[in-house]
């Protein structure tokens, strides 16, 4: 059994009514200024096997549970995609023993009904990175565990997101394939393309590797992906003019979808 079918199993196996605490992990990329969304009671930089995390991890109560929020691209947001330490973050949340993980990603929209500032709920994704450490089981001899990606992130936990996002309403698609690029740069119109053909509806750089090493620690996840522009070749105007114009309200559309459901677990 998986994290994520454990988790669902425990908190809803209470008494009728009553309501037992989750340790829920929240991981920002850009934007991450908005975040804590409550008072700080623990602050933690746990050394894993493979050296520090991004940032300390930052713990608050929030909707009567635990959240532990770690900033991918560090405190000051220096850290670009492809030199984020992906293992030492997941194996620093797993020894915080967090019952699931979401994760926040800004994209750029391939399909053009995706518009800036909406939210969008993954269910697949294909990789386009390289050479960043990918996997926990780096050591000769040490026994491997073949782990199954069919669906790269937990159904379940993408099923109480997308619920928590109807019931606040929000401007949220279920469903779509992202395709993680190796960054920093952006992509060429060409490459969109590319991605297009390759059935990708968005494009971002930080869902992979770790997806996959969130499940081979056994960690339930899912992402929350804030679409900040057209991607390339798809708008009339400047990629940054327009992440700058919708960051802002897409970050904000998030924190409601997280508030929502904490409230809802």
């Amino acid at each position: 059994m998986n994290a994520g079918a454990t988790f669902q199993a425990f908190t809803r196996s209470g008494k009728r009514g009553e309501r037992l605490m989750a340790t829920v992990a929240l991981i920002a990329g850009a934007g991450a200024g908005l975040y804590p969304l409550g008072d700080v009671s623990e602050v933690e930089e746990p050394e894993t096997r493979w050296g520090w995390p991004s940032a300390a991890l930052l713990t608050w109560q929030q909707a009567g549970h635990r959240v532990v929020y770690l900033a991918r691209h560090g405190a000051l947001g220096d850290i670009p995609p492809h030199l984020v330490n992906y293992r030492a973050n997941i194996a620093a949340l797993a020894a915080c023993e967090v019952d699931s993980v979401i994760a926040l990603n800004g994209v750029g929209a391939i399909r053009p009904d995706l518009a800036p500032g909406s939210l969008i709920i993954p269910d697949q994704l294909v990789d386009y990175t390289w050479g960043r450490p990918h996997t926990v089981f780096d050591a000769e001899r040490e026994e491997v565990e073949y782990i199954d990606f069919t669906e790269p992130y937990d159904k379940d936990l993408r099923s109480d997101l997308i619920e928590a996002g109807r019931s606040a309403s929000l401007q949220l698609t279920a469903g779509a394939t992202y395709g993680v690029t190796q960054g920093p740069r952006l992509e060429t119109a060409a490459e969109i393309d590319r991605l297009e053909r390759d059935g990708c509806d968005v494009v971002g750089m930080t869902s992979m590797p770790e997806a996959a090493l969130a499940r081979e620690c056994g960690l339930s996840y899912a992402s929350c992906c804030i679409v900040m522009n057209a991607a390339a070749g798809r708008g009339d105007g400047s990629i940054h003019a327009e992440i700058g114009a919708h960051m802002d309200a897409g970050m904000q559309a998030a924190a409601s979808l997280f508030a929502e459901f904490l409230q809802r677990l």
